[in-house]
């Protein structure tokens, strides 16, 4: 993660990693094939399926960028091996950390939704957009970088889930960090699981947390 934007110490502008080797052709069909005997035993909630990825692309303001994105970051964690490898690609592997779960969705921003994917470990939650965006550096030079947001799971305050009253399909996740800094996000195509699987990190980490303020406080009462 290379920069820092602005004030915000979660939020990272990220250059694009070098491209790595093309993998050999039979590779690359064995796992279009793996790929595609799985999508056969999910037939059954096809219709279901089709609705969320609809409502998860029509959040962007062009749908044909949303669905060429979303194509190209499935095509990514085809070739690369799985979601457990890109993650460890773009954001590198803590000691004794596990990836949980991945999640398509949208980061909103000041500028508009950015699409991309939500990686939830056993240490960290982490955002990074699907495609590289236009940024202008201090001394007004444009760059193209990834958005990304990472932040520590002992760090989270809050999971909120909210609801467009106008519209109950618009769904979102507000999350809140311990020194007050927030991020929405919107879009999920699998918006339940996503919510269930953020919410039930958050009772371990307070729990670990009073345990330590508790260990520490009694460290100071035993030394008065």
């Amino acid at each position: 993660m290379a920069s820092n934007n602005g004030n915000n110490p979660y939020l990272y502008l990220s250059p694009p990693l070098p491209a790595s080797g093309k993998r050999p052709m039979g590779t690359v069909c064995e796992m279009l094939n793996r790929y595609g005997k799985k999508v056969e035993d999910v037939t059954r909630k096809a219709e279901t399926i089709a609705d969320n990825v609809w409502n998860h692309l029509r959040v962007s303001p062009r749908v044909t960028d949303a669905a060429m994105a979303r194509l190209a970051q499935g095509t990514k964690v085809l070739t690369e091996g799985g979601h457990e490898k890109v993650f460890q690609q773009e954001f590198q592997i803590l000691p004794g950390e596990k990836l949980l779960k991945a999640y398509a969705c949208y980061l909103s921003t000041s500028t508009g939704p950015v699409i991309g994917t939500l990686y939830i470990s056993s240490k960290r939650m982490a955002f990074r957009s699907d495609y590289p965006l236009c940024h202008y550096s201090s001394s007004g030079q444009q760059q193209w970088m990834y958005y990304k947001v990472v932040v520590d799971l002992d760090q989270l305050r809050a999971v909120n889930p909210s609801t467009n009253r106008l519209n109950p399909s618009e769904k979102y996740i507000h999350i809140v960090t311990r020194d007050g800094y927030e991020f929405w996000f919107m879009g999920f195509i699998s918006y339940d699981k996503a919510l269930k699987t953020l919410t039930e990190t958050l009772p371990l980490q307070h729990s670990l947390t009073f345990l330590e303020e508790s260990n520490m406080s009694m460290v100071v009462k035993g030394s008065q």
